[in-house]
């Protein structure tokens, strides 16, 4: 069971365990976005003057539907993290499209938080690189 996270020990297999730790840290890294992204949506709805104004803006929709765009997909994002955490076969490729979804939406609200936005973004990329590069379920087949 130790040795599920290790290399093989074939000739040419480069994986190491810290790559396949990258893995689940991005699974935990997709379930805590998530749950920010709800609870972010959440003061979006309840409240329109959570997040400061930004006048005018080229992506800009009321505070309510933000609320509603990170509410469903932080849902999306958690259960998938949770998805990758198990490691269910169909959260990796859905977790990089769902990722990349949420660095653009990132993106789009840099207005509204610019610091929590850009530090959401990094997480977002490293979630992307881990979930591409790890080769673990691949290998294996």
């Amino acid at each position: 069971m130790a040795n599920a996270t290790r290399s093989t020990g074939r000739p040419g297999d480069s994986r190491s365990a810290w790559a396949s730790g990258g893995v689940v840290f991005a699974g935990v890294l997709m379930l805590i976005e998530g749950i920010f992204g709800i609870f972010g949506g959440i003061a979006a709805i309840a409240e329109d003057d959570v997040y400061a104004s930004v006048g005018d803006y080229v992506f800009k929709f009321s505070l309510t539907s933000w609320g509603w765009i990170h509410l469903i997909l932080g849902a999306l994002l958690a259960v998938t993290g949770l998805g990758v955490l198990r490691g269910a076969a169909w959260a990796r490729g859905l977790g990089v499209g769902l990722t990349a979804l949420f660095v653009i939406l990132q993106f789009m609200w840099l207005p509204y938080t610019p610091l929590w936005a850009i530090i959401s973004i990094a997480v977002g990329v490293f979630v992307i690189w881990a979930l591409c590069t790890d080769r673990g379920h691949a290998s294996s087949a």
